[in-house]
C-alpha cells in the first residue's frame, strides 16, 4: 500500500490536520521535512482540529507552545534551533509526553537520544507546486491513523 498523500495546497495541509486531531487525541507525531514544507501549517491544521482558534507560530526560540484545548493537552515543539539534544533535559522535556497529551515535534531529528519514540512520523517534501506527506507508523496506535489518513486520503 501506498503510505504517501498528496497535499495540493495550504488548505489541504490544514484539512490534514483537521483530519489528524479528529485521530490522534494524543501521543507523539514527528514532522520532518526542509524548511518551508509545511510543518507548522500542519500543526496549525491540528490545533484548530482541537478548537484552537488564535495564531499559531512556531514556538523555534521557546522550543515549545503549550496548548490546552478541550481539556485536552497539545504540546507543539520546534527543535530547530537546539544545539545538543541534551539542552531537552533542561527543558523538562519528559515531564512533557504522557499518555494524555498530543507533542507535536518539528525537526525531531534534532533531539536524538533524548526523545521518546513517535507514533508517527509525517516526512514532508516538495511535489510540483504542493507537497507530498509520506505517513510512517511506529506504532500499533500510529499504524491505526496512518490507515485511515490512507483510506481517506
Amino acid at each position: 500500500m501506498n503510505n504517501c498523500l498528496r497535499i495540493p495546497d495550504e488548505d489541504a495541509m490544514v484539512a490534514l490536520g483537521h483530519q489528524l486531531a479528529s485521530l490522534c487525541p494524543a501521543g507523539v507525531v514527528f514532522l520532518e521535512g526542509d524548511l518551508g514544507m509545511g510543518k507548522t501549517t500542519l500543526c496549525r491544521g491540528i490545533l484548530q482540529g482541537f478548537g484552537h482558534q488564535g495564531a499559531v507560530k512556531s514556538p523555534t526560540y521557546t522550543l515549545v507552545e503549550p496548548y490546552e484545548l478541550n481539556s485536552r493537552q497539545v504540546y507543539h515543539f520546534d527543535l530547530y534551533r537546539l544545539a545538543e539534544p541534551e539542552e531537552l533535559e533542561y527543558l523538562g522535556i519528559r515531564d512533557y509526553f504522557d499518555d494524555s497529551s498530543l507533542c507535536l515535534v518539528e525537526w525531531p531529528e534534532r533531539g536524538r537520544g533524548i526523545l521518546p519514540k513517535p507514533d508517527l512520523i509525517v516526512h514532508l517534501t516538495l511535489d510540483g507546486r504542493g507537497r507530498q506527506a509520506q505517513l510512517q507508523a511506529c506504532s500499533e496506535f500510529g499504524q491505526k491513523v496512518a490507515d485511515k489518513l490512507l483510506q481517506t486520503g
